[in-house]
């Protein structure tokens, strides 16, 4: 009942479709080497006729906080949203620290400083600012800036304290009910 791989039909006249991931891509509009020039003289690359100024103080702010920022601006949307974090991570294997790409309607991120989570979250609030990319740039500035209210590491290892308590708890109780039942 299966056809042949690349859509040709079998002797039962079915095909099948291969269905392959598309492989990580940085949007055709964007040029790395023009952007890592740009990022070398002020960490903002933005496209041809927009002022880098506004976005020049948030990096600066950021900076301030202890957090090694890098902007960069493209026009419009790539055909995916993962297309951004793609040239987030190409920027970043260049330009250490924090990447931020902003697009009309997305937010794509790279650091090794900052866990994906942290990251992601920081994405997440920072969508559809109907182009603004400041706000958008602030909004993840404020979001990594912001101390982490639950430590992962404590709820993790309070929880794993109980899980080995409640089994060490059973396993006594039905020591005790065995010993009882010998005797």
């Amino acid at each position: 009942m299966t056809g042949r791989p690349g859509g040709r039909p079998d002797e039962t006249g079915w095909t099948m479709t291969v269905f392959t991931p598309r492989a990580a891509e940085i949007p055709p509009s964007l040029d790395v080497d023009t952007i890592l020039v740009d990022l070398s003289i002020d960490h903002v690359s933005v496209p041809t006729g927009k002022d880098p100024a506004p976005l020049e103080a948030v990096v600066a702010d950021a900076r301030a906080h202890g957090i090694p920022l890098s902007i960069v601006v493209m026009q419009g949307n790539p055909g995916r949203e993962a297309d951004l974090r793609d040239a987030a991570t190409e920027v970043g294997k260049n330009e250490h620290g924090t990447v931020v790409v902003l697009s009309d309607s997305w937010v794509g991120t790279y650091s090794d400083h900052f866990t994906r989570a942290r990251l992601e979250w920081s994405e997440d609030n920072a969508k559809y600012t109907s182009g603004d990319s400041v706000k958008a740039a602030q909004i993840v500035v404020s979001h990594l800036e912001t101390p982490e209210t639950v430590s992962w590491t404590a709820v993790t290892s309070v929880l794993l304290v109980v899980v080995v308590a409640a089994a060490g708890g059973l396993y006594l109780i039905k020591a005790r009910r065995a010993a009882r039942e010998r005797v």
